[in-house]
C-alpha cells in the first residue's frame, strides 16, 4: 500500500531514534545514563497534584478549544510577572508546545512557504515544518561565537517573497544560546521591515545563567502585532507528561484564526489544565532551587568537557543543552556504538547525533547534543564514561 511523500520525507527524530538501541543494551543489563533527551528529573511541583483535586464533577466533559478560563487566568497572572500584558483573547491551550508551534505555522503559511531559522535548532521544527508543508531556510551561527546571531544582512540574505517567519528558541535548544535585547530587537526589525512574523519559543526562559538578563520578544513593543508566542510549561515546573502548552499573540484577528484548528482537536485534556491552573501558586523559592541546581549541572558538564582530549564547546548560558564537538568522524556511528558495543562496569550513555539539529547536512556530523538533566551525581559518572569511551573508540578506529 502507498504511503504519503508527507511521512516518507519525514525523519526520525535524533534524539530518539537511538531509542531501539538504548533497550536493547538495556535488555542485556546495561545501565544506561540519558544525555540524550531533555526530560528533567526534578521534582514536579506539588502545586499541580494539589491542583487535580479541584475537579469534581461526575462527568469528564470536553471543555473549551481555547483552553478553561482559570488555566488562561493563571498564564495571564504568570506574564505579569514577567512584564508581559496578556488579554484573555490572546491565549489559546495547547496539547504542549509541539501543537503551539504546529498551529502558528499553519495559520501564517501555505504549502511551499518558509520559515528561517538560525541553525543548529530543536530537530523537531523539520517535522513539524514538514507535516504543515513548510520549507526550512536556516543559516548557520557558529559555536566560537556561542551561537549568537550573526549580521542583519546574513539574515535578510535568507528571506524571499515565499518567507513568512522566522522561529527562534530562546534560550536555546539544542545551543543553550540566551540572545541579547540588541539580537531580539534585530530580529524583530527585520519582521518589521519584511513584513513577517516572528515565533518566538521561549519554554525555557527561567533557565538563564551567569546573571544574564531575559528579554521576551513580546518587549518589543513596536512590533507586537507580529510577534507569536510559544510555551508550555513542560520544563519550568518538570511536567513534560502534562502536555500543557500555549500559542500567544497581541495579534487578535490572529488568534481568532488559530482557534479554528483549536475546535477541530475539540479541547486540551480537562483535569491536566486544572492541575496546570494552580501551578502559578509554586513557592518562587522552587525556582530559585532548580535554577540553582542546573546551573551546577552545567558547571560541572562543560568542566568534564572541557578536559577530555580532542572535544570543543562552548559554556551554554541558558536552558539544559550543549552542543559539543567530538574527535570523530562520525558522531551517529559513535552514538550507536555507545549503546552495542561500549560499557564500564555493566554502564553506558545515550547521547543525540547533532547531524539531526541541522537543514545543512553537511554540518553537525561529529557533534553531539548532551542534556544535562541528569542529577550531579550520575552525571559525573556519565562524563567519566563518555571520557572512556572516546579514548576507546580512537583507539578501534
Amino acid at each position: 500500500m502507498k504511503l504519503s511523500n508527507r511521512v516518507q520525507k519525514m525523519e526520525f527524530s535524533p534524539i530518539r531514534k537511538l531509542v531501539p538501541y538504548g533497550e536493547m543494551a538495556k535488555a542485556n543489563g546495561v545501565n544506561v545514563y540519558h544525555l540524550n533527551i531533555g526530560q528533567p528529573d526534578i521534582e514536579t511541583p506539588s502545586t499541580f497534584f494539589e491542583g487535580m483535586k479541584n475537579f469534581h464533577d461526575c462527568v469528564l466533559k470536553y471543555t473549551s478549544s481555547q483552553g478553561i478560563e482559570e488555566l488562561i487566568n493563571s498564564f495571564i497572572k504568570y506574564y505579569k510577572q514577567w512584564d508581559i500584558e496578556f488579554e484573555k483573547d490572546e491565549i489559546m491551550i495547547t496539547n504542549g508546545g509541539s501543537e503551539a508551534i504546529m498551529f502558528a505555522l499553519m495559520a501564517i503559511c501555505d504549502s511551499g512557504d518558509e520559515i528561517i531559522i538560525p541553525e543548529p535548532f530543536y530537530t523537531n521544527y523539520n517535522g513539524f515544518s514538514e507535516v504543515a508543508g513548510v520549507n526550512i531556510i536556516s543559516f548557520s551561527t557558529k559555536a566560537e561565537d556561542g551561537f549568537h546571531l550573526p549580521k542583519k544582512e546574513d539574515i535578510i540574505s535568507m528571506i524571499s517573497d515565499k518567507t513568512r517567519a522566522i522561529l527562534i528558541s530562546n534560550p536555546g535548544n539544542p545551543t543553550g544560546v540566551v540572545y541579547s535585547f540588541e539580537e531580539i530587537k534585530l530580529l524583530s526589525d527585520i519582521a518589521k521591515e519584511k513584513d513577517i512574523y516572528l515565533i518566538a519559543d521561549e519554554v525555557y526562559r527561567e533557565f538563564v545563567y551567569d546573571n544574564l538578563k531575559y528579554t521576551s520578544a513580546l518587549y518589543m513593543k513596536d512590533s507586537l502585532d507580529r510577534i507569536i508566542l510559544i510555551d508550555s510549561i513542560s520544563k519550568r515546573y518538570s511536567a513534560c507528561g502534562a502536555r500543557i502548552g500555549l500559542v500567544a499573540s497581541k495579534n487578535k484577528h490572529l488568534m481568532k484564526q488559530i482557534l479554528k484548528f483549536g475546535q477541530t482537536r475539540l479541547c486540551v485534556p480537562t483535569i491536566e489544565q486544572l492541575a496546570a491552573t494552580n501551578l502559578i501558586n509554586t513557592p518562587k523559592e522552587y525556582f530559585n532551587g532548580v535554577k540553582k541546581e542546573y546551573e551546577e549541572r552545567r558547571n560541572i558538564l562543560y568542566e568534564y568537557l572541557s578536559s577530555i582530549p580532542g572535544v570543543i564547546c562552548r559554556k551554554p548560558a541558558g536552558a539544559f543543552y550543549v552542543i559539543a564537538k567530538l574527535p570523530v568522524k562520525n558522531a551517529e556511528d559513535f552514538a550507536k556504538w555507545l549503546l552495542t558495543d561500549f560499557s564500564y562496569k555493566n554502564k553506558t550513555v545515550m547521547v543525540a547525533p547533532a547531524e539531526g539539529f541541522y537543514a545543512n547536512k553537511e554540518l553537525g556530523k561529529d557533534e553531539i547534543r548532551i542534556s544535562y538533566c541528569l542529577n550531579k551525581d550520575a552525571l559525573i559518572d556519565a562524563m567519566d564514561l563518555l571520557k572512556r569511551a572516546l579514548e576507546k573508540y580512537k583507539l578501534m578506529y
